[in-house]
């Protein structure tokens, strides 16, 4: 049995050192290594659960605390500090880089991502600017900070970069903010293919060149969210939708990092979005892990996929459960413990914390 890690109480500020990740179980098994343990992280683990997270945030607008270094490093960090988990994950939105651009765009409070001016045609998209580092230097300068400040902590913990992949992010475009039925972003897939094809272009050219400022200021990994994947077919995911994930996987791929790709309601999925370019493939937590296994295929390393509602559940209920998910995992080229989805608003803290002790000192086969 693996002697459980470390959970520090303080982080010290050592911008200066070069993160050493060469014992990081996290990245042993991105490349199909195995490593001394199951590595875990939570997705939303830096955000609403923690109350260090609301006290940081107090009378700070969302978008306004992606646009903060300070408050970057401070959010990033907290549930490293809490949970010790093997990754941290770079607190921001799907939509900053929109907003960095100059999308007109608000994060509105229980509502989510609202565009002030959807984008309906060709001239809609030749508007949107692309991303270059100079509109984002918050970024560099956050990144830069965690990958000094996690040096110190268990070895060196990698931090994953993060971006919202093309179709998703082009919804809320679309849309003007969320939906249910995605009328409005089918009709212009369907109905108007030559400015689809513009506008996930641009998206996905945001997206990449988002990833790339993160890679290149010290991110050791990237994650490729696409949230509303699974509100398509796999035939119009084949034809709409994995190109363009495939140009954003192929540009961080370029850039020798381990790349995840993750999907909601993914299931009928799951295989296109391994060979879109993904080195790992996130499991939501509605597909049996054994089965999402054999159809990713022996290629591709798989993370997750404890259902985030097990967290409310007996401590030895959920434990349960994630030993079997374990257990599931051995199956897979590599494995990286996870929620299915992202961690829910009102999960104890201290029920995660042990979930992960538990992951992390699961004795490995």
């Amino acid at each position: 049995m693996c002697v459980p890690r470390r959970r520090p109480e303080t982080l010290t500020v050592v911008s200066e050192i070069v993160n050493d990740l060469s014992s990081s179980a996290f990245l042993a098994a991105a490349r199909g290594e195995r490593p001394d343990h199951t590595p875990v992280w939570f997705m939303r683990q830096a955000g609403r659960a923690l109350p260090e997270y609301h006290k940081a945030r107090e009378g700070v607008g969302m978008l306004e605390s992606c646009m903060n270094a300070d408050l970057i490093t401070e959010i990033t960090l907290q549930p490293v500090r809490r949970y010790a988990v093997d990754a941290a994950i770079f607190f921001s939105d799907i939509v900053l880089p929109l907003k960095a651009v100059g999308v007109d765009l608000d994060i509105k409070p229980g509502v989510g991502p609202v565009i002030a001016s959807p984008v309906r045609t060709a001239a809609d998209v030749e508007r949107i600017p692309d991303l270059t580092p100079e509109h984002v230097p918050f970024i560099t300068q956050a990144v830069r900070n965690l990958v000094g400040e996690l040096a110190s902590v268990n070895g060196g913990t990698p931090l994953i970069g993060f971006a919202g992949a093309p179709f998703t992010v082009a919804s809320y475009l679309v849309e003007g903010g969320p939906s249910k039925d995605y009328a409005r972003t089918k009709a212009l897939m369907f109905g108007a293919p030559e400015v689809w094809d513009a506008l996930m272009r641009k998206v996905a050219g945001i997206s990449a060149a988002f990833l790339e400022v993160q890679v290149a200021a010290g991110a050791s990994a990237i994650q490729l969210f696409d949230s509303w994947a699974g509100a398509v077919t796999p035939d119009d995911y084949r034809t709409f939708v994995r190109p363009y994930s495939s140009l954003v996987l192929e540009r961080a791929g370029a850039l020798g990092v381990p790349r995840i790709h993750f999907g909601v309601n993914s299931a009928l999925l799951l295989d296109q979005m391994g060979e879109a370019g993904a080195d790992v493939v996130g499991v939501d937590w509605r597909t049996p892990l054994p089965w999402a296994i054999d159809r990713i295929g022996p290629d591709r390393c798989v993370q997750g996929n404890l259902d985030p509602a097990l967290v409310f559940a007996p401590t030895d209920v959920m434990t349960g459960r994630a030993a079997a998910i374990i257990e599931a995992g051995r199956a897979a080229k590599g494995h990286i413990f996870n929620l299915g989805h992202g961690v829910i608003p009102s999960t104890d803290p201290d029920q995660l914390a042990r979930l992960a002790e538990f992951v992390q000192s699961y004795p490995i086969a």
